[in-house]
């Protein structure tokens, strides 16, 4: 009979934890399926569900955030927690970090009557390595 130990599955899921936020730090952005695919390289055996339950914990504890959606709709995160904008290429798919809000506030809010802006920018287009 095997007997798990509590901090065991602790350590497991802190090298886990790391080691996505440590790819992400290497990626820019990434879903999960882009994550399993880069961890499995040093973790064979883990599975989607874990990446999953471990991307989720860290958002949710402000550890790594939550980028504009991949092109299929799958969630994206970031290593970069710092509120920031985002450049979304229409052709590609790939997402790039801008920090464009400050510099628009107040024509955007001006165009907006004067309603208060929120949130973060996400502006698409092409990329430039699209465009070539």
């Amino acid at each position: 009979m095997k007997v798990t130990n509590a901090n065991t599955a602790q350590a497991r899921q802190t090298k886990y934890c790391n080691a996505i936020k440590q790819a992400l730090i290497n990626l820019g952005h990434a879903t999960n399926n882009d994550l399993l695919y880069e961890l499995r390289q040093t973790y064979p055996d883990l599975s989607a569900t874990t990446v999953h339950r471990a991307t989720s914990r860290l958002a949710s504890r402000g550890e790594i955030s939550v980028a504009p959606a991949s092109r299929d709709g799958s969630m994206r995160y970031d290593a970069k927690i710092k509120a920031h904008d985002h450049f979304l290429c229409d052709n590609c798919g790939s997402l790039m970090d801008i920090d464009v809000k400050h510099k628009l506030s107040a024509m955007l809010n001006d165009s907006i009557c004067d309603c208060q802006i929120t949130g973060r920018l996400v502006i698409s287009g092409i990329c430039k390595n699209c465009l070539i």
